[in-house]
C-alpha cells in the first residue's frame, strides 16, 4: 500500500512539476491502483529501474528518461482520459501491457491522434497486449510490440505439449475478453494440427478481474478428468486460480502465460513446484550473470522481481534507436527502429519491419524449490526446462502497413 501512494505521489509530481526540455518521457499507462495493481506497479518499478541504468550511462542521445505512471484502472475508457492528459502534458511515447482491450482502445487514439496532429505524433510501445491482430490486420506503424503475441506463446507452448505423451486431455479456463478469447482460440486450433488426439475436455470463460473464489471452476477442472490446464490468465486472476487448485488439491500441471506474475509464487509456495508452467521470455534460472545482479538488485531495492525483462529491452531498443536517428522524435525513431536488434541475457531479438512485431526466443519453465534466486523472497522460482528459439517461435503476419510516407 506504501508503494502504491508513493508511486501514486510521484506520478502527481510528475504531471504538474516542470519538466526539463531535454527529458524523454514516456507515459505508462495501466492499473496502478486496484485488484490488478501488482502488475502495473512492478512493471512501473521495472521501468524506473532500468531507466536510472541508462540515465547513469549517458541517458538517450544525452537526455534523461523519465516514467510518468498513469493510472487506467484496466479500463479502455479512463485509458483514452489518461492518453489525452499525457498528450497535453507533451508526451510522446506510451506504454502499455495489462489487458488487450485497453490496448485496442490506445491504439486506435494513436492512430487518430497522429493523422491529426502531425508533428506531434505519439509512439506506442506495446509491453503486453498480445492480441495477435494488433501486429496482423490492426497493424499501424505507430506500433511496437514487445511482448510474444498470443499465437506466438501457443505456439511455442503446443510445440512442448506435442512430446508430452502424458497430456491427452485438456481443460480450457481464461478471462471473457478478446485476449482470453484468443488463448483459447489458439490452443484449439494449434493441439488440432499438432495433436490432434489431445481431447479439449472443458472451457470456461471468466469476467476479467471479477473473481473472488475460484473453487468452482476448479472443482469442474478436478471432475472432467483433465491432466493439464491451459490458461492466459494475469493479474489477481492467474494467482486466485492456481491457489484455489492448490488448496482444492488439484494435481494437474497449469500451462500458463503469466505464471510468474507478482503474488503468484508467494500464495502458492510449494504447492505450485513441478505444477505451475510458464512459457515466457525469461525464466528463474538466470544463467547470465548480469541477469541475476540485476534480479538481486531489483528485489533489494523496489521489492519486486526482475519479471519484466522485455521492459528492459524496450528501452534498451529505444535508446539504440534515438541513436541511430540522432534524435528522440518519434516519427525518426520509428524508423530506426524497424528491423532492429538487440542482445539481451536470453539472446538476440528482432523488431520485425513489416509489422512491428518482436521477434524473440521463448522458454518453457516450471516452478521449483531451493532454486538460487528466490522470487518474492522465497526459494521458489522458475526453472528452464525447454527453449524455443526465435525462428520456431516466428509466425507469419498478414500486417499491410501504411507508412508516413506512403501515406
Amino acid at each position: 500500500m506504501l508503494k502504491a501512494i508513493l508511486s501514486t505521489l510521484t506520478t502527481t509530481v510528475l504531471l504538474v512539476g516542470t519538466v526539463s526540455a531535454d527529458t524523454v518521457r514516456i507515459a505508462l499507462i495501466d492499473p496502478l491502483t486496484g485488484p490488478m495493481a501488482a502488475a502495473g506497479q512492478s512493471a512501473l518499478d521495472h521501468l524506473n529501474f532500468h531507466a536510472e541504468t541508462i540515465n547513469a550511462n549517458g541517458g538517450i542521445n544525452g537526455d534523461k528518461i523519465e516514467i510518468v505512471g498513469m493510472d487506467n484502472k484496466v479500463n479502455p475508457q479512463e485509458s483514452l482520459v489518461q492518453f489525452q492528459k499525457a498528450v497535453d502534458d507533451g508526451i510522446r511515447y506510451v506504454t502499455q501491457g495489462m489487458g488487450s482491450s485497453v490496448g485496442s482502445a490506445l491504439l486506435t487514439a494513436v492512430n487518430k491522434h497522429n493523422a491529426r496532429n502531425p508533428g506531434k505524433e505519439v509512439l506506442y510501445l506495446n509491453m503486453a497486449a498480445v492480441d495477435p491482430a494488433f501486429t496482423n490486420e490492426r497493424c499501424s506503424f505507430w506500433h511496437f510490440r514487445f511482448d510474444a503475441h498470443v499465437d506466438m506463446k501457443m505456439n511455442a507452448m503446443t510445440s512442448w505439449i506435442q512430446g508430452r505423451d502424458d497430456i491427452k486431455k485438456v481443460y480450457l479456463i481464461n478471462q471473457d475478453y478478446s485476449f482470453g478469447r484468443a488463448v483459447a482460440e489458439a490452443a484449439t486450433r494449434m493441439l488440432k494440427e499438432k495433436r490432434p488426439d489431445i481431447e479439449i475436455v472443458g472451457q470456461d470463460f471468466h469476467p476479467l478481474a471479477k473473481v473472488k473464489d475460484f473453487t468452482p471452476y476448479v472443482s469442474k477442472i478436478q471432475s472432467s478428468g483433465a491432466d493439464a490446464v491451459i490458461t492466459g490468465n494475469w493479474g489477481q486472476d492467474i494467482t486466485l486460480l492456481v491457489k484455489a487448485a492448490a488448496d482444492y488439491g488439484v494435481d494437474l500441471p497449469f500451462l500458463t502465460y503469466y505464471g510468474a506474475m507478482a503474488g503468484v509464487v508467494t500464495q502458492v509456495g510449494e504447492a505450485g513446484v513441478d505444477r505451475i508452467y510458464q512459457v515466457n521470455e525469461y525464466y528463474g534460472d538466470f544463467d547470465d550473470p548480469d541477469m541475476a545482479s540485476q534480479q538481486v538488485a531489483m528485489y533489494e531495492q523496489t521489492g519486486w522481481d526482475y519479471y519484466w525483462l522485455r521492459l528492459s529491452t524496450m528501452l534498451d531498443m529505444l535508446q539504440k534507436a534515438a541513436g541511430k536517428a540522432g534524435s528522440t522524435d518519434p516519427v525518426k525513431v520509428a524508423f530506426a527502429m524497424e528491423g532492429l536488434d538487440v542482445e539481451t541475457p536470453t539472446g538476440k531479438v528482432v523488431m520485425r519491419k513489416e509489422d512491428h512485431q518482436m521477434q524473440l526466443p521463448l522458454f518453457i519453465s516450471v516452478l521449483k524449490d531451493d532454486m538460487k534466486y528466490g522470487a518474492e523472497g522465497t526459494d521458489f522460482n522458475f526453472h528452464e526446462i525447454a527453449e524455443i528459439s526465435r525462428d520456431e517461435v516466428s509466425l507469419p503476419t498478414t500486417c499491410k502497413m501504411r507508412r508516413p510516407d506512403q501515406a
